[in-house]
């Protein structure tokens, strides 16, 4: 039961791989809904018909519905026909994408569970990403500043580091650097050619995360880290900064990471 009394329903996620994908997807259609009852259910690698047989019957029973990626025909045929039969609503979220190739380019899939993971180049350039953008977080190492492909820049707690992470997972080499009133900026950042990008926030947005931010540390609201002084004095330099490196600014205050990473892989698509 959840919190409120009512059943929870579960979501069984189904693959022949890991169910990454199909999860995924079940996750962006959850954020537009205001869900709490829901459990999340991935049942992954797959190899038989009876295990799917065994899934629907537990879904059946407990109400739930089936989003599955499942790359072998038989095993899909035999979701489609015991949901069917089961009065369980079953999503096939890869067929239909697999089918649209299969009838564009007239040519038939590999049919190999799991080659979303495999060990190829864009995998290692991912990790290769990831491990330059912890490395060169927080304007850590200013050499960074010269080796990014990407440089993101703004005041404290306008999601710097979460844009970098996320766009290295893109396999793009990110380094952030904080713009304090007190703290000179590096040379570095004057220097090289790649896409520096400024992120900004509207104040009163502002405030609001660095008073929780000050709540999780213990500290007290009335810190000047979150007053309005502070604030309007530092997104007046930030600006001023950005201004200097005549570089592009996105405002953050309602954008969720996907969106600002959207806009900049964009931005780096045209430049190349």
């Amino acid at each position: 039961m959840g919190s409120s009394g009512k059943r929870v329903q579960p979501i069984y996620i189904c693959s022949d791989a890991v169910g990454e994908t199909a999860e995924a997807v079940v996750k962006a259609a959850m954020r537009q809904f205001a869900f709490e009852d829901v459990k999340l259910i991935r049942c992954g690698h797959i190899k038989s018909e009876d295990e799917i047989v065994h899934i629907v019957g537990e879904a059946a029973g407990a109400g739930g519905f089936i989003a599955y990626t499942l790359v072998q025909p038989e095993l899909r045929e035999t979701m489609r026909e015991e949901a069917l039969l089961k009065g369980v609503r079953a999503i096939d979220v890869l067929g239909p994408m697999m089918q649209a190739f299969i009838d564009t380019f007239n040519d038939s899939p590999k049919r190999q569970p799991g080659l979303l993971h495999t060990l190829d180049d864009d995998y290692y350039r991912r990790i290769e990403a990831i491990e330059f953008a912890v490395k060169y977080d927080d304007g850590k190492d200013t050499k960074g500043l010269l080796l990014a492909e990407v440089v993101i820049i703004g005041v404290s707690r306008t999601s710097k580091t979460p844009l970098s992470i996320y766009l290295a997972h893109k396999g793009i080499r990110v380094a952030n650097l904080p713009l304090v009133p007190e703290v000179k900026v590096p040379q570095e950042l004057y220097q090289g050619k790649r896409l520096i990008v400024g992120l900004t926030m509207q104040p009163k947005k502002l405030s609001g995360i660095r008073t929780e931010r000050l709540k999780a540390m213990g500290l007290p609201f009335s810190a000047k880290y979150a007053s309005a002084e502070r604030i309007d004095a530092e997104l007046v330099y930030a600006h001023s900064i950005m201004k200097s490196l005549n570089c592009p600014v996105i405002d953050v205050t309602e954008k969720a990471i996907e969106e600002t990473a959207g806009i900049i892989i964009g931005w780096l698509q045209q430049a190349n």
